[in-house]
């Protein structure tokens, strides 16, 4: 099969498309002023429907406005952890190879191009969190008396996007207050959504899963080994190896640290085929790493089930401590723990008021809620980055005009605008080095 077959399609979709472009555009079906006009490569699909429900929703101008001022500080809060974060990750890239640096593709957070993101959630989710985003910035912008034109889609964007296009004139002519309650809007909106899908999740695994058994997941059985000889799969739960309960990763090695090739050992597991705890004696091989020490051929999650379910409820109240707790949540489909299927799945059973449901379904909509909030989650601190045209770079212009009016009282609009201008360039700068960094560094070393 031709490797470069895939890359194939995709230049003839792409030509397909630009040529169709600029067909409509000669026609004269495409331009600033019509139903369909450009935005760089994409098409922007245009109409002025919803307006009026944005007028209705924003007319709460009291609330709309104590809720942006919120978005301005979250936003700023964000926009500070995650460039501390970039720099954290630059130095560490130093210790970095190029056979150890992260892939290019990990630096988009996009579906199907980032290898941990899964197309169909990550679509989903991703469509939700963009559409939602910039409804809020509708919303906001007339709380605070400032006119939208039209709303619609972004064709040509992966996989979709959506706008809301603001009066420029108003826009520039608003105070920098108004303007940036607009700008943290979507920020906000994104932050809210997180919150909402994380305790959807939370309650609705609270309330349906247990663990089959308390032990370590069997995340793979190498084919003959010990374990494998066995019939011990992936799926099952480690109990306890030789009297010695196996109730995390830690215990689990520590349990074999001390056995040697050819020693036999007794195993109590749950098996997820037979669904019942099953006892069995093996006979260790010898470790390919290690001589003198048994082997028994499986792999193991980080995280036992009762931790993945802990952790899906409330990672704060892990026991080792709520900052590991909160990333272990997110780096939940890094270990290959999230979305929940497979294997994985079959560390739990439903309980509760959702006993009789089926598992599949159960586990697709838990899924959706994780990614609904871990997208959300990247596009809101995405958002806050002080990178032109993303919001927090507006809210940093004017953060810097601002700084600078209070010092340069001598200074009109202009100039402070212009000082905000600058700032955010340099701004904006720094942030794509520091995103580029850890990929490219590592592998000119």
């Amino acid at each position: 099969m031709d490797p470069y077959f895939g890359y194939e399609i995709a230049a003839i979709v792409i030509a397909a498309y630009g040529i169709a472009v600029y067909l409509c555009y000669r026609a004269g079906w495409i331009g600033p002023e019509r139903s369909l006009s450009l935005l760089g490569p994409a098409l922007m699909i245009k109409t002025t429907r919803g307006r009026s429900a944005l007028e209705r929703w924003g007319r709460f101008r009291r609330f709309w406005t104590g809720a942006a001022d919120l978005g301005i500080a979250l936003a700023i809060v964000a926009m500070g952890g995650i460039l501390v974060l970039l720099i954290v990750d630059a130095a560490l890239s130093l210790r970095l190879t190029a056979s150890t640096a992260p892939p290019v593709t990990e630096a988009l957070g996009l579906p199907g191009i980032n290898p941990i993101i899964p197309i169909g959630y990550g679509i989903v989710a991703l469509v939700v969190g963009v559409v939602l985003h910039e409804l809020a910035h509708g919303v906001v912008a007339r709380s605070q008396g400032i006119g939208v034109k039209t709303l619609g889609v972004l064709w040509c964007v992966v996989p979709v996007g959506a706008f809301v296009e603001q009066d420029d004139v108003e826009m520039q002519a608003a105070s920098r207050r108004r303007r940036d309650r607009v700008a943290a809007a979507g920020v906000l909106a994104n932050f809210a959504l997180t919150v909402i899908f994380f305790v959807a999740l939370s309650l609705l695994v609270a309330s349906s899963v247990a663990p089959n058994a308390n032990g370590v997941g069997v995340a793979l059985v190498e084919a003959n080994t010990p374990a494998a000889n066995h019939s011990l799969a992936a799926g099952d739960i480690l109990v306890s190896i030789n009297g010695t309960a196996t109730t995390n990763a830690t215990l689990f090695e520590a349990s074999l640290a001390d056995t040697h090739p050819g020693e036999v050992v007794t195993i109590v597991y749950y098996s997820a085929t037979n669904r019942s705890l099953a006892t069995t004696s093996v006979t260790l091989a010898t470790s390919p790493t290690n001589a003198s020490r048994g082997f028994l051929g499986v792999a193991v999650t980080f995280l036992t089930p009762g931790e993945l379910k802990g952790t899906l409820v409330w990672p704060l109240g892990s026991s080792s401590g709520p900052l590991t707790g909160a990333v272990d949540w997110l780096v939940l489909p890094l270990a290959t723990l999230e979305p929940v299927g497979g294997a994985t799945a079959q560390y739990f059973h439903l309980t509760g008021p959702l006993a009789g449901a089926d598992p599949g379904a159960f586990w697709i909509v838990a899924n959706a809620l994780y990614w609904l909030a871990w997208m959300n989650l990247l596009l809101g601190l995405s958002n806050a980055l002080p990178l032109v045209p993303l919001d927090g770079g507006l809210l940093f212009r004017d953060f810097m005009a601002s700084i600078a009016a209070r010092f340069r009282r001598g200074w009109d609009a202009a100039h402070l605008d212009a000082f905000g201008t600058r700032a955010v360039a340099l701004s904006s700068a720094l942030v794509l080095v520091l995103l580029l960094w850890q990929f490219i560094v590592p592998r000119l070393v």
